[in-house]
């Protein structure tokens, strides 16, 4: 069974493959049995390894750099995290026909939340808060710089380019003008923190509603925190997004600011996987219906 393709640039994974990259780079795990897991994620394939580990492998050149970010950042953030994040096991080199390093993590256990059908939204919210919090009041001294830590303006262009190309899908005015006012919105003024980057149902993990781990920090970094607020418009409902801002304590401008973020990440996904990933694509539309009624609501 081959990993799902959704770059015209990505490298072939199957099984079969993460096999021989076992056996010949760690063959401690050599028998133990490897199957696909289905995810939504988009730079990475990701192999069950048995019943407690899971091989991770990037499926485009873009995504490779952040195997060294994790094995390098994630010992030192656990411990100051409320919650399980991936603890990397071994790093795999190049091999077997496949060009890059890849890692193998433990398995996380818990399930990705659905949008809509979250059985605590609240508590989750406020698991959600604690996590931003807790990696916001990390040292960022000497911390990578975060993809996603800097200002709107950085993603006019492709932001624009997306609009142009979703004529027909959505409703290209609106979200223009939206776009345009999150644009004007001041830039984050004050100091750089730790973020996530790209907090969304496919990267939170929960058991019984309530969040138990965070994954894929390929994008972690320091910067502009703003853009881990995103959880509130791909994620929680309406009530439990005011939950979540309150807990913590998001002034009106940086909330905008946020809302700015889900709007363009969502309109960027929309056509680049609207045929390839279903369920990303699914939760774009989610992102902008949720951000243009909000946006519509806050300007009265």
């Amino acid at each position: 069974m081959r990993a799902g393709r959704m770059h015209a640039d990505e490298v072939d994974i199957d099984a079969a493959l993460v096999r021989r990259l076992v056996a010949t780079q760690f063959p401690q795990w050599t028998d133990l049995p490897v199957e696909p897991v289905e995810s939504s994620g988009t730079d990475n394939a990701m192999f069950r390894l048995g019943a407690d580990m899971a091989v991770r492998l990037p499926r485009i050149a873009g995504a490779v750099p952040d195997v060294a970010r994790e094995h390098r950042w994630l010992p030192r953030l656990a411990p100051r995290l409320p919650v399980a994040v991936p603890t990397p096991l071994g790093l795999g080199a190049p091999g077997e026909g496949y060009p890059w390093s890849w890692s193998v993590y433990r398995w996380l256990d818990g399930t990705n939340p659905v949008v809509g059908h979250l059985a605590e939204p609240d508590l989750l919210a406020a698991d959600l808060a604690g996590f931003v919090a807790a990696l916001r009041r990390v040292d960022p001294a000497g911390g990578p710089p975060a993809g996603r830590g800097v200002a709107l303006a950085a993603r006019d262009a492709p932001t624009r380019a997306a609009i142009a190309q979703l004529h027909g899908m959505i409703d290209t005015e609106r979200a223009t003008a939206a776009w345009e006012r999150a644009l004007r919105l001041p830039e984050h003024t004050g100091p750089p923190a730790w973020l996530h980057g790209d907090l969304g149902p496919g990267n939170v993990l929960v058991t019984a509603g309530r969040l138990t781990a965070v994954i894929d920090f390929g994008g972690v970094g320091v910067g502009d925190p703003t853009a881990d607020l995103i959880v509130a418009w791909n994620l929680l409902p309406a009530n439990a997004r005011r939950a979540f801002r309150t807990a913590l304590d998001v002034d009106d401008t940086t909330w905008a600011r946020g809302r700015g973020w889900a709007l363009s990440i969502a309109l960027i996904q929309l056509p680049y996987y609207h045929r390839t990933n279903p369920a990303l694509a699914d939760n774009a539309r989610h992102v902008i219906r949720e951000v243009l009624t909000d946006e519509s609501t806050a300007r009265g």
